[in-house]
């Protein structure tokens, strides 16, 4: 069993070390993460440069560009057999509900996803990673229980853990993605130089916490697990769509 994990807070995060520790005894384990922190870069690739690849003292390797560059890197040029699982995490905060489209967790999943490879992204849904060692002993026993039993098809989870002693996380619940207000408004702040610059805001509070949705099932103590796709076709819409084109086509000829 090949691992490979990467993450978006950066290759010195706690997360990654836990993480990556957590999952040694179970297979060989490569990381491959940012040079710095990428969070809410989603699923950005740097093509106007190249990337450069270094190795840390503690033998991890850090790339100078974003999480989905790490994984495209590290599975197109740097890793000399395909993973079985890529793993990323684990974040410094959650990714749940329209959080997952800026997250760079989510976003190295995603890319490994992409190349045909079963994903798991892990986050701890609160900050300053308190309860770090249960988060990591949750994503062990995700990541055994692929192993015992693989899922029947390529998947893409999203997980997002509960800030809690590990006694004091109930279930595990398999949900969907619940939805946030829109974001607080801008901070807008002036330079030394007088230049007006601006802090994007802080992330709304929930819109759609419901039963079912990640956010109710973290309200209450359990680990979330979410599948994620990769199609944004609005099915549901087609056909309207279809017969919005044909009149637009036609009119005025």
């Amino acid at each position: 069993m090949l691992i490979l994990v990467s993450n978006d807070d950066g290759y010195y995060a706690p997360g990654l070390a836990a993480l990556a520790d957590a999952l040694r005894p179970l297979a060989e384990v490569v990381v491959v993460a940012p040079e710095v922190n990428q969070s809410g870069s989603s699923n950005s690739l740097t093509l106007r440069r190249p990337l450069a690849v270094r190795n840390a003292a503690n033998g991890i390797r850090y790339v100078d560009g974003t999480p989905s560059d790490c994984v495209h890197v590290a599975l197109t040029g740097l890793m000399d057999r395909r993973p079985d699982l890529v793993v990323s995490g684990i974040n410094n905060g959650a990714n749940m509900g329209d959080d997952t489209l800026y997250s760079g967790t989510v976003a190295a999943a995603t890319e490994a996803y992409l190349f045909g490879i079963p994903s798991i992204a892990f986050s701890l849904v609160d900050r300053n990673w308190q309860h770090l060692d249960a988060a990591a002993a949750v994503a062990r026993r995700i990541v055994e229980g692929f192993i015992a039993n693989p899922l029947p098809d390529r998947m893409l989870l999203n997980v997002n853990i509960p800030s809690r002693p590990l006694s004091a996380l109930t279930e595990i619940r398999t949900t969907r993605l619940g939805k946030r207000h829109p974001s607080e408004p801008v901070v807008r702040s002036t330079t030394p130089y007088g230049e007006s610059v601006y802090w994007i805001g802080a992330v709304g509070g929930e819109f759609d916490g419901t039963p079912g949705t990640d956010f109710h099932a973290i309200s209450e103590g359990a680990v979330s697990i979410t599948p994620l796709r990769l199609d944004l076709t609005h099915v549901e819409q087609l056909d309207t769509v279809r017969s919005w084109t044909a009149q637009a086509w036609n009119t005025g000829r």
